[in-house]
């Protein structure tokens, strides 16, 4: 949401902007100006943007915003403002980034386990509490990748 942030703040042509990180340090940009197009010269600036305002060990694409449903890129979900604050912070260190987890998320407490430097993946353990539901996990989940760093990816190991 910070990068996404950032890019409208350099570009408020750009009426439609997402990003989205499958891990890998990669990361898709997907926009589109008012007139729902995304322009040569647009992508062409926002790759530019990105390598030197976004995170540097990241390797962007630059993609017009319809491609979203093509790629199958799930919907936001409406957010919590804690969820909203915690993605928008620029602080990426792990005890921060835990601490934060475990305060937005009463499902029971999240630890770090490892982090595959290779894939970007961050793995985490995940000690629920009693009568957590199916749809309480989903939703975590789907907070979880707004508030990890952008290019990483997650793999939870339910205890």
């Amino acid at each position: 949401m910070l990068s996404e942030h950032i890019i409208k703040k350099h570009s408020p042509h750009l009426k439609y902007v997402r990003i989205h990180s499958g891990g890998g340090h990669t990361a898709v940009i997907y926009a589109w100006n008012e007139n729902l197009q995304l322009s040569d010269q647009d992508a062409f600036r926002l790759r530019r943007l990105a390598a030197g305002h976004l995170s540097p060990y990241v390797s962007y694409k630059v993609k017009p915003y319809d491609k979203l449903q093509e790629d199958g890129i799930p919907v936001r979900p409406e957010l919590p403002e804690s969820v909203v604050e915690a993605a928008m912070s620029r602080s990426v260190q792990q005890t921060e980034l835990l601490a934060r987890i475990n305060r937005l998320f009463p499902i029971g407490q999240i630890a770090f386990n490892r982090y595959d430097a290779i894939h970007g993946t961050i793995h985490f353990d995940v000690y629920l509490n009693p009568g957590i539901t199916a749809i309480e996990k989903e939703l975590f989940q789907e907070y979880l990748h707004e508030v990890i760093p952008l290019g990483s990816s997650f793999e939870l190991t339910y205890h």
